[in-house]
């Protein structure tokens, strides 16, 4: 974006000194003994101009700005650098939680967002960092009180940390966060290594029924999506989903290690997380979890395989507590710039999330009702006790 001084390219003439910028120094109080002292008769000295020279004195300063002064203050203030960004737009600099280890879903959403918030114009830098552990808990309890009050922090999070809260009795919810925004929603995918016997879903069906123990599955935090799909699977399957041999993983990367190494049966988990490994054939995927097939991806849904199930994963951004509404006002609006940008259209094609974008009491509404759909959910399969 142009500066000020840069119109005369356009078309538009270069700003030139005021005359009168002097004034609105001397109009403010807080500029204590500056006078400008003037040279009688042109500033002229052996046919050379001369700038006005300034020197400190006791001259006393006015405490009213005049008219004139307020103008020219008003153009300096538009020639300020910070003046280039958009006027509510978007903060300059902007620090985003990633309450997991790299690799997951919260990583790649904290990191996507890095680069579509700055290549939008909506933050000038973005710096991510990862917090893992528990779901999401321990980040979220750093969060709530280390950021308090902080206009310039966001933190990512989802479906995994209303279960993780849940599971774990946390001390810290989110009710006490600033809710932004949800921003995308991804099927769950149920994978195995490209060598493994099972070949479709009902064979793993059939292997969960007749021993769910013997069934080792990988994913994320205990009693986040990943656990509640692997649990409502088994259920669906006609075993018992308090039996499950569930693995937790902090983060995608070492879930998806775990089944690339062939130390678990299953992994389960966003496709995103699956895909680059699914293209370079070291895994198969058996089912995925949305209502309908998903467009790229060779497998059936749960429906289709005779398993009455459909789960599905949402991520967004939380701001931290204590911030006043103009404050949230202007974190919605730079999330909402860069979730309608092209670079996070880009982002979305790119990872084959799903735009969910909700933003206000809508989105404070849906975390209310996920929290108490969820806490059902966790009871029917014993992952939380009535």
């Amino acid at each position: 974006m142009r500066h000020v001084h840069e119109g005369a390219k356009s078309g538009v003439p270069a700003l030139r000194p005021l005359p009168f910028a002097t004034e609105a120094v001397n109009s403010f109080p807080n500029v204590r003994h500056l006078e400008v002292k003037r040279r009688s008769g042109p500033h002229v000295r052996h046919g050379k101009e001369i700038m006005p020279q300034f020197s400190h004195g006791p001259r006393a300063l006015s405490a009213r700005p005049s008219r004139r002064a307020v103008a020219a203050l008003g153009l300096a203030l538009l020639a300020a650098p910070l003046a280039a960004l958009p006027a509510r737009a978007q903060v300059a600099d902007l620090r985003i939680m990633a309450p997991a280890a790299p690799g997951g879903g919260w990583d790649q959403t904290a990191r996507s967002m890095q680069q579509a918030l700055v290549a939008a114009g909506a933050a000038r830098s973005v710096q991510v960092t990862n917090v893992a552990g528990a779901g999401g808990t321990i980040g979220i309890a750093q969060f709530v009180n280390g950021a308090k009050g902080d206009p310039n922090q966001l933190m990512v999070m989802g479906y995994v940390m209303v279960g993780a809260i849940l599971t774990n009795k946390a001390p810290v919810t989110l009710d006490q966060v600033t809710p932004i925004a949800r921003l995308t929603e991804e099927t769950e995918a149920i994978a195995v290594p490209a060598a493994s016997p099972i070949k479709t879903v009902q064979e793993l069906a059939e292997a969960i029924k007749a021993n769910p123990a013997k069934v080792t599955w990988a994913g994320g935090s205990a009693g986040g999506v990943d656990h509640i799909a692997a649990a409502l699977f088994a259920q669906a399957a006609g075993a018992d989903p308090s039996k499950i041999n569930y693995i937790p993983f902090s983060g995608g990367g070492e879930a998806l290690a775990a089944v690339l190494g062939g130390k678990v049966t299953a992994g389960i988990s966003g496709y995103g997380e699956f895909e680059s490994q699914v293209k370079a054939g070291k895994l198969r995927i058996l089912a995925v979890t949305a209502g309908e097939r998903v467009e790229g991806v060779d497998a059936p849904t749960l429906t289709e395989a005779g398993l009455k199930l459909k789960i599905t994963n949402w991520r967004g951004v939380v701001a931290p507590p204590g911030l006043n509404p103009e404050q949230v006002k202007t974190l919605t609006a730079t999330v909402e710039k860069m979730a309608k940008s092209p670079a996070w259209a880009e982002v979305l094609k790119q990872k084959g999330w799903d735009d969910a974008l909700l933003t206000g009491e809508a989105f404070t509404a849906f975390l209310k009702q996920e929290n108490a759909t969820t806490t059902d959910i966790l009871k029917s399969v014993g992952l939380v006790k009535p």
